[in-house]
């Protein structure tokens, strides 16, 4: 089924139409303009700055790259750190790496247009002379399909005064971490810096006559004073800014025609795992995790019965109790879990999830950049020790060493990862502490290793995974032995 043409509604009926995941592959602007594209820009122009941001902050709409931050109270918060001299950015992340997910590459294979679109507005909002569309350089499908958009709303006169850049960047996990992003944007490596977007954007810039201020994400340094001319940058999500034509042109009300109060309009989930099928489908907001399991992955594998889900690597697990929680922000919290990409890796009852934790540990422990510590190092024991469980093998101390290990594992983390690690893993280590007991005392049999990466492709019914991700080393090589440097030393 893969890509599939239908958003489903919180009662499981079909949506008269899909909002941002188009129904048939647009394969040029003309196709796009046919239905309704252009339409929400032009209606932004007309609004102006304020205007625009307040439609969108009536709206709703909450950042679709994990967070779920307000956009609205986003953009007001850029527009309100203009520097006298130097533009704001706008930088769409495209680098889409969370491991489940595939929503933000079945938007642009669909209709990239959209999105293109949706960065214009954004740029008009905050006042921003260029846009710059973030992605890997492997999806050389959706690098295609974005730079021939591009050209041709350039062509069409769009952008006026706006410079659109394309920018296929790294593989690496952490390049979808907004600073990490802007750190490439910026010439570096995909570390995590300190200073946030709306503090500091993507270009260095002289502080004083004859000065310059080097930044480096490995050095560790203050956010620069506010009243320094560093230019912001807006950074928002592939399907955050694929929402926003519709909403400029058909309004706020609208948009909360579909989905909650707190959490307006149509999510894009990826279902991957042991269901039936792997698929991505746009659902409003508001229908039941069982529902999607069920209508996007067609439920259990024959014989079987799913016992849990994790979203991606960021949240904790979510039992199969607890299915039938609405895909909000607010209920997902309520749960003890999160929504993040709504791209959700389903397990049944033949899966260990020992196995599932220690390649959820090791995902995270290679991915790590070795800037904080106890990020790489702990995270690196952790997955060595449950992976001695996973096997049966384990040490008489490693279970103490987990626990102890995922209690210290983010102290002074500049990013999320580390948490990650502490939350996801000690969110399966919480709910089936039978399993890991058992491993320990050695009553199961090893378990297989299970893999824990990103999507490569959905195509019918069928995931595919980045079956190379077994061979990278903590220190981001491909070497047969793992140097011990950190990635931050060594790139």
């Amino acid at each position: 089924m893969g890509l599939i043409p239908k958003a489903f509604g919180k009662d499981g009926a079909v949506l008269d139409q899909p909002r941002v995941l188009d129904a048939n592959p647009v394969g040029d602007l003309d196709a796009y303009l046919a239905i309704g594209g252009g339409r929400g820009l032009d209606a932004a122009r007309r609004l102006g700055v304020a205007g625009v941001i307040d439609e969108v902050d009536a709206s709703g709409l909450r950042g679709r790259g994990g967070a779920g931050f307000p956009t609205g109270r986003k953009w007001r918060t850029v527009a309100s750190y203009e520097a006298p001299d130097e533009p704001a950015v706008v930088v769409v992340n495209g680098a889409e790496g969370e491991p489940g997910s595939f929503k933000d590459r079945a938007l642009i294979r669909a209709n990239p247009y959209r999105v293109v679109e949706g960065a214009l507005i954004a740029a008009d909002a905050v006042a921003a002379e260029r846009i710059v569309i973030a992605t890997k350089a492997s999806f050389t499908r959706e690098v295609e399909r974005l730079q021939r958009a591009v050209a041709e709303i350039v062509a069409a006169g769009w952008a006026k005064d706006v410079e659109i850049t394309v920018h296929a960047g790294p593989s690496a996990y952490l390049y979808g971490e907004e600073t990490a992003l802007l750190e490439v944007l910026d010439g570096r490596g995909p570390f995590p810096r300190i200073a946030p977007p709306w503090r500091r954007g993507i270009d260095d810039v002289p502080l004083h006559p004859g000065g310059h201020v080097e930044w480096s994400a490995a050095v560790e340094m203050a956010a620069p004073d506010e009243d320094l001319p560093v230019a912001p940058a807006l950074v928002d999500n592939v399907e955050t800014m694929a929402n926003l034509p519709a909403i400029l042109a058909e309004g706020a009300d609208w948009f909360r025609e579909v989905g909650t109060d707190e959490s307006p309009g149509t999510i894009v989930c990826t279902i991957t795992g042991r269901t039936k099928r792997a698929g991505v489908a746009e659902v409003a907001m508001g229908t039941t995790l069982a529902e999607i399991i069920e209508q996007i992955g067609g439920g259990a594998l024959d014989g079987r019965s799913l016992v849990a889900a994790v979203s991606g690597v960021a949240n904790p697990i979510v039992l199969a109790s607890q299915f039938d929680t609405p895909l909000t922000y607010e209920a997902m919290r309520d749960i003890g879990s999160g929504l993040g990409t709504a791209g959700f890796i389903v397990f049944d009852d033949a899966t260990d999830m020992v196995a599932v934790a220690q390649a959820v540990s090791r995902f995270l422990a290679v991915e790590s950049c070795g800037q904080c510590t106890p990020c790489k190092l702990d995270g690196v024991a952790i997955s060595g020790a449950l992976d001695r469980l996973r096997a049966s093998e384990a040490h008489d101390d490693d279970l103490a060493l987990v626990d102890r290990r995922l209690a210290s594992v983010a102290f002074g983390a500049r990013c999320n990862l580390a948490t990650q690690q502490q939350v996801v893993v000690g969110s399966i280590r919480e709910q089936f502490a039978d399993a890991f007991a058992a491993h320990a005392a050695v009553d199961v049999p090893g378990a297989p290793q299970e893999l824990i990466a990103e999507l490569v492709d959905i195509a019918g019914d069928v995931a595919t995974y980045d079956q190379h991700h077994r061979e990278k080393q903590p220190d981001w090589t491909f070497d047969a032995v793992d140097s011990g440097q950190l990635p931050v030393d060594r790139f």
